[in-house]
C-alpha cells in the first residue's frame, strides 16, 4: 500500500491518535463520571450513547482518511472528512465561546484543528 496523499495520511494518523486520547484518557475523565452521576437515566444514557458515537466516528474518520491517502480516486472521501473535522473543530470553538469557558477546559478543538489542517493539506495538495 503506497501513500498517494500525505495530507490525508497525516489526518488518518491524527484521527487515530484523537480516537486513542478520546477512548483511553477521555473515557475515565468524562464518560466514567457521567455514568456515576445522579443524572436521570434517559439523559445519562443518551450522553453515553453520544460518547460512543464520537468514538466510532473518530475510528471511521481514521479509516476513511487512510483509504483516501492510499487510493487514487478517493479524494472526495478525504474532502468530505475534512469538512466533518472542520465542523467538529468549529463547534468546539463555538461551544467554549458560547458558554464562556476557557479553551483548555474543552480541548477537543485542538485535536480537531490538527486533523483539519492535515486534511486541508490533503484536499489542496
Amino acid at each position: 500500500m503506497m501513500i498517494e496523499n500525505p495530507g490525508f495520511a497525516a489526518a488518518a494518523l491524527l484521527s487515530l491518535a484523537t480516537w486513542g486520547i478520546h477512548t483511553f484518557v477521555g473515557g475515565p475523565f468524562a464518560a466514567k463520571p457521567l455514568l456515576a452521576s445522579d443524572m436521570k437515566t434517559a439523559p445519562k444514557l443518551t450522553n453515553y450513547y453520544c460518547w460512543h458515537l464520537v468514538t466510532l466516528t473518530l475510528l471511521a474518520m481514521s479509516g476513511g482518511f487512510a483509504h483516501a491517502a492510499t487510493t487514487e480516486g478517493a479524494h472526495d472521501l478525504g474532502a468530505f472528512l475534512a469538512i466533518l473535522a472542520i465542523a467538529f473543530c468549529l463547534w468546539s470553538v463555538a461551544l467554549f465561546v458560547w458558554k464562556r469557558r476557557h479553551p483548555i477546559e474543552l480541548p477537543q478543538w485542538i485535536l480537531f484543528a490538527a486533523i483539519s489542517a492535515a486534511a486541508l493539506w490533503g484536499v489542496f495538495r
